[in-house]
């Protein structure tokens, strides 16, 4: 193998330098999460975005043999920061997850319940006077 170029120690660099702030942002994230705060996501900020789309932009044009050809301490720095975030960001997602789900039975069980209580009374004749209508979910999303 040859001696990584000067300007590839740089590039890795910058990599393990955006990463590092993404886990921050995405750290900040769960911990809000996790106490039930929606509106303070970091992941929110314009900024914290962009550096998200240079982050990709710049990983999916890494070769992997930059990594492997670069001194040991800066290809173990980059090897602990890229499992880092990955698991960060497992985890995020895991997070999301679940707020989503929670927000979605809430409205879920909201529209059943006003549907319920609006529905027609019912009889035992055979036939109804009119076909029941849904009152749509995400009508009701504003309740919550």
């Amino acid at each position: 193998m040859t001696a990584p170029a000067p300007q590839d120690n740089p590039r890795i660099e910058r990599l393990i330098a955006m990463a590092e702030r993404l886990i921050v942002a995405l750290e900040s994230d769960i911990a809000e999460l996790q106490n039930g705060r929606t509106t303070m996501l970091r992941t929110n900020d314009p900024e914290i975005q962009s550096l998200s789309a240079l982050y990709g932009r710049e990983a999916q044009g890494f070769d992997p043999r930059l990594a492997q050809s670069a001194p040991p301490t800066l290809r173990q720095r980059f090897v602990i920061i890229t499992a880092k975030f990955r698991e960060v960001l497992q985890m995020h997602a895991r997070m999301i997850a679940r707020v989503r789900n929670a927000s979605e039975g809430i409205v879920r069980a909201i529209a059943g319940e006003v549907e319920r209580m609006n529905a027609p009374a019912r009889t035992y004749g055979p036939r109804l006077d009119a076909a029941p209508k849904s009152s749509g979910a995400m009508v009701f999303n504003k309740v919550v």
